[in-house]
């Protein structure tokens, strides 16, 4: 005799499970290896790991593209498909430590990310921000990075709200190739 979700788990507590080990490295602060291409040490910062030549990033999969001091990168954990952040290659971790050249490129790259968006996915709307501390939300405030949220009517439907799931209908690899492609 079958019960209710949960309790072929033993739970018996009636809620659904969606198993997501993969996020287990992530939340431990793990690394599948600390080595990067050169043979060097990862940085601790995951954003460090992306530099301005990719033959000496370890972490740029998800680049859509470099500038001199900044760059802009698909968010590993997206709001809504298309989820982007604009960062300095430098480890600051507020607004007000940026020097004029990297403020001058974090902007004009989220201008650019903005209507490459736009170009590409016809979003209704956009959330861009930064979060400044981890009061702010900033899970990882120490290395200061501004999103850029696509929004569309209803894109928080019951899936979001009653589900808790959000539901991304591309795979990351091919929202950055649609988006890199468009930049230019």
């Amino acid at each position: 005799m079958s019960g209710g979700p949960g309790e072929a788990s033993g739970g018996g507590d009636g809620l659904e499970r969606l198993w997501t080990p993969h996020r287990m490295a992530y939340v431990r602060g793990e690394e599948e290896d600390d080595l990067g291409p050169d043979g060097l040490p990862k940085p601790a910062c995951p954003f460090c790991r992306i530099t301005r030549d990719p033959a000496h990033s370890s972490d740029d999969s998800l680049v859509v593209v470099r500038g001199e001091t900044s760059y802009v990168v698909l968010n590993l954990y997206p709001y809504n498909p298309g989820h982007l952040m604009v960062l300095p290659y430098r480890h600051v971790g507020d607004y007000t430590d940026l020097d004029k050249d990297e403020t001058v490129e974090v902007a004009e790259l989220t201008q650019r990310a903005i209507a490459t968006i736009r170009r590409v996915s016809q979003p209704h709307a956009f959330n861009v921000g930064l979060n400044l501390g981890g009061p702010a939300g900033g899970s990882l405030s120490a290395h200061l990075h501004q999103h850029v949220v696509p929004r569309w009517s209803g894109d928080a439907n019951f899936m979001t709200v009653v589900g808790g799931t959000k539901v991304l209908p591309q795979l990351l690899e091919e929202t950055r190739d649609l988006l890199a492609e468009a930049w230019g």
